[in-house]
């Protein structure tokens, strides 16, 4: 066994061992890695290979580069979404926030949103399936990007066929007020009452990457949510697309018999 350890190479044996130390709780989330120096000197090797290492965990997701000050423990506390709660028309009423503000401000954390595009589009085939849209009717694309505490967690595009919103700011306007969309939906008359969430993983496509700030071979969590209405209407189709280190579910629901 001992052998084997030892032809370990360099930067994997460094590694190995400040992973540990996360595994163990000697390093715990947010505390700064040993820099590239002090694990050279450390370990008698060169600073590139104390760098390899640091890279190999940053790849496995266990660590962050802050530029300008060092490598960090990853926070591994999940941002949860809320499945069953997370569009309740009362939480809504009460905050006057979006179901992401709302999610984000009860796990103690500051929220912040960018609506960075409106427009008229042909959706693709699967949004189109499921709003029952037939070929050649466009729909209102609405581009959201949502951050916790400054840090990109995920992005949204919402989809919402023209004749529901027509006239309406949801067709034009970046900036939705009190409520937030759905308030601007329940005003058109369609008020959500059920949902479906189809969740999928896979990894970033290069434009998802940069613009979520991943590190290397993190992975992606797709969310594909309709909204229906209490006439059994799909008004409205998102596809999130959420960091998978960054991110969890957590949904509650009653079994069938």
């Amino acid at each position: 066994m001992t052998d084997q350890v030892e032809r370990r190479p360099p930067s994997r044996r460094i590694a190995d061992d400040l992973r540990a130390a996360i595994v163990r709780g000697d390093l715990v989330d947010g505390d700064q890695l040993p820099s590239e120096r002090e694990l050279a000197s450390r370990y008698a090797t060169a600073r590139n290979t104390a760098r390899e290492a640091l890279s190999i965990l940053q790849a496995e997701g266990l660590a962050v580069a802050q530029h300008g000050r060092g490598v960090f423990v990853r926070l591994r506390q999940p941002l949860m979404r809320l499945g069953r709660n997370r569009y309740s028309r009362r939480a809504r009423n009460e905050t006057g926030l979006s179901p992401f503000r709302i999610e984000v401000e009860r796990q103690g954390r500051t929220p912040h949103t960018e609506c960075r595009s409106v427009t008229t589009v042909h959706p693709p085939a699967d949004v189109a399936e499921r709003l029952g849209l037939g070929d050649g009717q466009e729909v209102v694309c609405r581009e959201n990007w949502y951050f916790a505490d400054d840090e990109p967690v995920q992005v949204g595009v919402t989809y919402i066929p023209v004749p529901v919103v027509e006239g309406s700011p949801l067709a034009t306007e970046k900036k939705l007020g009190h409520g937030s969309i759905y308030q601007r939906f329940e005003e058109l008359g369609y008020v959500i009452t059920h949902i479906r969430e189809e969740v999928s993983s896979r990894m970033p496509t290069p434009e998802e990457a940069n613009g979520l700030a991943m590190p290397p071979g993190v992975p992606v969590i797709e969310v594909l949510h309709t909204s229906i209405d209490d006439q059994g209407r799909s008004f409205e189709v998102t596809r999130f697309v959420m960091r998978a280190d960054l991110n969890g579910l957590d949904y509650e629901m009653p079994v069938e018999d």
